[in-house]
């Protein structure tokens, strides 16, 4: 079997002689030009017989190209690769054109079916994240519920943090650090009734997953958890009348809802938890701090 380096050689010779070729015709194009330039003088002849012996040239050397074309087919064939380039007639384009032309189609292709398998959202995912980008910024959008601490102990890593074990009304409580330690004791973190954050995204304090937050009436000085109504169970809504309570699976945290909404959420003279000062409501009833007034609720 022919080797590499012969077929390099019969490609280079073959590329040669096809550049011959066009030299000759652009030789043949000035010699007819300059002909044509001299009129009918007497060196007319003179040009006659250099343009038949260009065109002999020009035919021994097509006779050549074809010729090398050949051998290079046939040792291109006894190695196993596809053929190059075949004998054809001179206005013929170089085979190696379409050869060129069918690995970058093959190219397309693959791109094609890597983007084809990618997998694309569901219409009912699209149409959540559509929803979401829709809805207005405001505290329609947060999971505000009614949960139960069922137990509460100091986080083992961290002195300032409790690790609660809350109930919301789902098939299994939800774990959620809060930093209540230096404001509430803890004897007074067990078995009580609480307002939730539920859909903020899930973060691990000093080594616990926080799934929830505890939502608090707050000073520097003193923090009280938010109470909602007597007879509220584990999962009762809050409301906010004039707000369509249509909550995010998952509060984005780059696009800052709780902060936008945040500023807004107080607890007003008569110890009622409002936002932008309309009262939040359980079953009807108002969410209710114990004794602060006219402080923000984190």
């Amino acid at each position: 079997m022919a080797s590499a380096e012969a077929i390099a050689k019969l490609e280079t010779k073959a590329v040669a002689a096809e550049k011959l070729i066009q030299l000759l015709r652009q030789q043949i194009s000035q010699v007819k030009a300059a002909q044509a330039g001299q009129g009918s003088g007497g060196g007319g002849g003179a040009y006659g017989q250099e343009i038949v012996k260009l065109r002999e040239e020009n035919s021994n050397l097509k006779s050549d190209v074809e010729t090398w074309k050949a051998k290079l087919s046939a040792v291109e064939v006894a190695n196993g690769k596809k053929i190059f380039c075949t004998a054809a007639k001179s206005d013929e384009k170089p085979k190696e054109v379409k050869a060129e032309a069918a690995p970058i189609a093959a190219n397309e292709k693959k791109e094609k079916k890597i983007k084809a398998d990618k997998p694309e959202k569901s219409p009912k995912e699209k149409k959540e994240v559509k929803k979401e980008d829709d809805s207005p910024v405001d505290i329609g959008r947060l999971d505000l519920r009614v949960g139960h601490i069922r137990k509460a102990s100091k986080h083992p890593d961290a002195d300032s943090l409790y690790v609660e074990e809350i109930d919301l009304g789902e098939e299994k409580p939800r774990t959620v650090i809060s930093g209540l330690v230096k404001f509430i004791p803890e004897e007074e973190m067990q078995d009580r009734m609480a307002i939730i954050l539920c859909n903020l995204k899930p973060s691990k304090m000093r080594g616990i997953m926080s799934e929830a937050m505890v939502m608090c009436a707050s000073t520097p000085e003193k923090v009280e958890i938010m109470a909602p109504p007597a007879g509220s169970k584990p999962g009762d809504l809050v409301q906010v009348d004039g707000y369509t309570r249509n909550p995010d699976a998952q509060l984005n945290p780059k696009k800052k809802i709780f902060e936008a909404c945040a500023p807004d959420l107080k607890v007003n003279d008569t110890k009622q938890a409002t936002y932008k000062g309309v009262l939040w409501t359980v079953n009807g009833q108002p969410v209710t701090s114990q004794t602060l007034v006219g402080v923000q609720i984190k």
